[in-house]
């Protein structure tokens, strides 16, 4: 559940970055994210490796949402001012 909410995510930030001249500072967070999302989906589907795989997929969805949430938090904290 977390990759499939986390890669549409993903892909609409790095689209929204390209246009605006590149990540920038969050560059190493989206990396982090995408790397985190591929090792969820590659690891074995045993019942063993289930731990792992939704460890990765929560890491990736956690950094996925990073950028957006700081963009919200910033922006209500200026709006407020």
């Amino acid at each position: 559940m977390a990759s499939s909410s986390g890669l549409p995510l993903l892909v609409l930030q790095y689209r929204w970055f390209a246009s605006h001249d590149g990540p920038g500072a969050f560059a190493g967070v989206l990396h982090w994210a995408t790397g985190m999302l591929v090792l969820a989906w590659l690891l074995p589907h045993r019942r063993s490796l289930r731990g792992p795989r939704t460890a990765a997929a929560g890491a990736g969805l956690g950094c996925a949402l990073l950028p957006l949430t700081s963009a919200i938090l910033l922006g209500a904290a200026t709006a407020s001012g």
